[in-house]
């Protein structure tokens, strides 16, 4: 998130925009990252459990994933059109949870959107905060087609290192008792 960790605000809603799946690139995506006969030939994949192509989980995923990296810039260079200094987002621990619930087929439109559903200040990284964050992705019918809970970091603004950090952070650099410390750790 391109906004500062105080500045976050629970369950706003972002939409992330939407992406039509044709049939080329289905084929693409698969011969080159998941090569399954129901991704790769229309033929074969007509005696498959979809009972036609489809798109890789990993395909809806990966055009989400870009949906959501292209919003966080825009973000950001609207928070700097209003004279304001963007956040920083850091890398996310992972995803808790993911689910593909409805097969994606040549010619759907998937929109993507992403809620932020909770917050806290990171136990482990001073001077950062945990995101959770809901993913979900819905075909023109409606239909949800995937979800997933990632974790994200975002930066405090107004973080200060407490001062028995900054006095450990001052000893770790002195020559004799720095190694010592080091070792310890």
């Amino acid at each position: 998130m391109t906004r500062w960790f105080e500045d976050i605000v629970i369950d706003e809603v972002f939409p992330l925009g939407s992406h039509t799946f044709g049939e080329e690139e289905i084929i693409r995506f698969a011969t080159l990252y998941d090569p399954q006969y129901f991704h790769l030939d229309a033929k074969a994949a007509k005696h498959s459990h979809f009972g036609g192509l489809v798109a890789s989980g990993w395909h809806t995923v990966s055009v989400g994933h870009r949906k959501m990296v292209d919003a966080l810039f825009a973000e950001e260079e609207r928070l700097r059109g209003l004279g304001k200094e963007p956040g920083l987002s850091g890398p996310s621990p992972g995803v808790n949870s993911m689910d593909f619930k409805v097969p994606v087929r040549p010619g759907d439109t998937v929109s993507y959107e992403l809620v932020v559903t909770g917050k806290r200040a990171s136990n482990s990284i001073p001077g950062w905060g945990l995101l959770f964050n809901k993913l979900t992705a819905v075909n023109q019918r409606g239909e949800l087609v995937y979800r997933a809970d990632l974790v994200g970091f975002s930066k405090l603004r107004d973080y200060s290192m407490p001062l028995r950090l900054r006095l450990l952070l001052a000893l770790t650099k002195l020559p004799v008792i720095g190694p010592l410390l080091k070792r310890g750790s």
